[in-house]
């Protein structure tokens, strides 16, 4: 870091200490605040004790630090409006208004969105009532995909294989209201694989970034619950040029230019879980920031000026990124029993050992030692001129690292590597 702007990101997961080891290459960047951060990221940023939500204080901050950019993480702190707050205090953030967020934080508009602007995606109906859906469920074949209409934390989606599974799901979303009150979505069930496209966007203008597949389930061979993703590679053999042009023509740019039309523009990270089946690639959902964990896998991979690339966006001008060749693969350590409950103050050792890049997830340090802090901890990234030799470079990090309240998965990249 030379150059003299100041940055925030706002953030404390892999994603935010991704971005920030991206920035931290940027010739233009000088000095990295991160609010709140990890103890990964405190050796690359200074970590500041603001909450993600903490709207008001966040502002306050970049006012007294001048800050010059603020990059923003997660999806809660975009649904809390962090992004109409720094613009109307005449401050250069990074990511869509609260109203253009809505295309995840709600299920129904982004559906909505698609059938309206005929973008391809699974057909689909919302309930706020349990009978109702229940009756509608019970009418239908099965899998039967379930998702609540709101922000989950990436837990919120059920793929029933039963009609117990599916009343299960209905119930805990609509009458036991896990993730709150609210509606869900009963969309037809795609099949075939699934992958990540994310996009930078500002307004109709779409940069295309490098393709992902992330797995979310817990444990091998795809088997355990739903998880906010256990390990991510770059690029993608099975996504060829053909299917990278649809996605970009019929998808992300259709999808960009819909939210012009409906007076939300979207400024930020335009995310498409995409899933190619037979009748080409379709939307599984939208994200309106980065993804977790692809953005540890993706963001390495970019040799051009990240900072650029936001500036870019912000004022609506065109930029060209570009992008190693290399296979990079991560790993997610977390901790015994994610996505359920778990232990918290494990002590970690045996990172700085690790030959490949390792981002935080969930860490924080107290008295000099390391110690785990959430359900996903580390991410551990290899990176090789195939992705055979990136997965040998992360499974040796992996068994690098030493703590017994630790787990992952070691068939990270099966799908293609088999």
């Amino acid at each position: 870091m030379n150059g003299n702007k100041r940055v925030l990101v706002i953030g404390s997961g892999g994603r935010c200490h991704a971005i920030v080891d991206a920035l931290s290459r940027s010739p233009q960047v000088g000095k990295i605040y991160c609010a709140p951060g990890n103890a990964g990221i405190a050796e690359q940023a200074e970590c500041v004790a603001i909450g993600v939500e903490s709207v008001d204080e966040l502002v306050n901050f970049a006012k007294q630090e001048n800050i010059d950019l603020t990059v923003v993480g997660p999806e809660a702190a975009l649904a809390a409006g962090v992004v109409n707050a720094f613009k109307e205090n005449g401050l250069r953030a990074f990511g869509p208004t609260k109203e253009a967020a809505q295309i995840e934080s709600s299920k129904e508009f982004a559906k909505r969105l698609m059938a309206k602007y005929a973008i391809p995606t699974a057909g689909y109906e919302a309930f706020s009532d349990y009978e109702q859906a229940w009756a509608y469920v019970k009418a239908r074949p099965l899998p039967a995909v379930i998702k609540y209409d709101g922000l989950a934390a990436g837990k919120g989606v059920v793929v029933a294989e039963s009609y117990e599974d599916a009343d299960a799901a209905l119930k805990d979303m609509l009458l036991d209201a896990s993730f709150g009150g609210g509606r869900v979505v009963v969309e037809d069930f795609l099949d075939g694989p699934e992958f990540s496209f994310m996009c930078v966007v500002s307004g109709e203008k779409v940069y295309p970034l490098a393709m992902a597949q992330d797995h979310k389930r817990a444990y091998d061979g795809d088997k355990g619950p739903n998880t906010g993703g256990m390990g991510a590679y770059s690029p993608v053999p099975f996504v060829t040029k053909e299917v990278e042009e649809f996605a970009l023509e019929k998808i992300m740019r259709p999808t960009a230019k819909a939210m012009v039309s409906e007076g939300v523009p979207f400024v930020g990270v335009l995310y498409g879980g995409l899933i190619l089946t037979a009748e080409g690639p379709k939307v599984i959902e939208f994200n309106a920031r980065f993804g977790d964990p692809e953005t540890e896998v993706v963001l390495p991979r970019l040799t051009s000026d990240i900072c650029a690339l936001f500036e870019a966006a912000i004022d609506g001008v065109d930029c060209t990124t570009e992008w190693s060749d290399e296979a990079l693969l991560g790993v997610v350590m977390a901790s015994n029993g994610y996505p359920g409950s778990y232990k918290k103050g494990a002590v970690i050792e045996g990172v700085d050992g690790v030959e490949s890049k390792v981002y935080h997830m969930g860490t924080t340090r107290k008295e000099g030692k390391l110690l785990t802090a959430g359900g996903r901890v580390l991410m551990v990234v290899g990176r090789g001129a195939t992705l055979a030799e990136a997965k040998a470079m992360a499974e040796k990090g992996c068994a690098t690292i030493e703590c017994e309240e630790l787990f992952y998965r070691k068939d990270i990249g099966h799908k293609v590597l088999n």
